[in-house]
């Protein structure tokens, strides 16, 4: 879901580096010292996960992870994301340095919004079957929230790229099914291991 440098117009690209300053400012106010081996974590797990990926035009298509970031870093998913797409651009070369602002910002703030989605309901003690779906839909949300920022991004840019806009949507249909997937078992197995992370009122992420 990476797009890459001087495919995005300048207004387009002012405005989301300057959301993406915000939130990344917004994150880093917000992260407990006690978070910081969680955010470790989840963004070598967005690196890793989002290195295999198919080039769909300007853009690729890959797991992200962003619905469980989110649910787990809240707000801190801003500069964990940020970090792990700095690192992708300078070593892999996905994306680019310019584009940094505007790809952190499409998959972070779906991010965040998982968090308030998804989180509350998962602090409550369901069935395993209830646990994995709300899990399953926080997931596959991430994904279709970020590809829609991404479509959304490439058309404001140029219309012409509508037929590419709709074209990486329809892409992104089978991986919110495998993301859907590896984030409802990520979810059983944290509750399992460590339920704390889920506590309904956690003392290092909500505002």
């Amino acid at each position: 879901m990476h797009i890459a440098d001087g495919v995005v117009s300048l207004p387009v690209l002012a405005a989301g580096s300057t959301l993406a300053v915000a939130g990344v400012a917004v994150g880093l106010r917000k992260i407990d010292y006690r978070q910081i081996p969680q955010v470790g974590v989840l963004t070598a797990g967005f690196f890793v996960a989002s290195l295999i990926h198919l080039p769909v035009g300007p853009a690729q298509v890959h797991l992200l992870m962003n619905g469980l970031t989110g649910i787990v870093l809240g707000w801190a998913a801003f500069p964990a994301l940020l970090v792990a797409l700095f690192l992708q651009s300078l070593l892999f070369g996905y994306g680019g340095i310019t584009v940094l602002g505007i790809n952190t910002l499409n998959m972070a703030l779906p991010a965040v919004c998982c968090h308030y989605l998804f989180r509350r309901p998962l602090a409550g003690n369901h069935r395993r079957r209830a646990t994995f779906l709300i899990a399953f839909a926080a997931g596959a949300g991430g994904v279709a929230m970020s590809g829609t920022l991404l479509a959304a991004t490439l058309y404001f840019s140029n219309r012409e790229f509508l037929g590419v806009a709709a074209a990486i949507l329809a892409a992104h249909l089978p991986v919110m099914v495998v993301e859907g997937i590896l984030t409802g078992g990520a979810v059983l197995f944290l509750k399992r291991v460590q339920p704390e992370i889920f506590e309904k009122n956690p003392r290092r992420l909500d505002p």
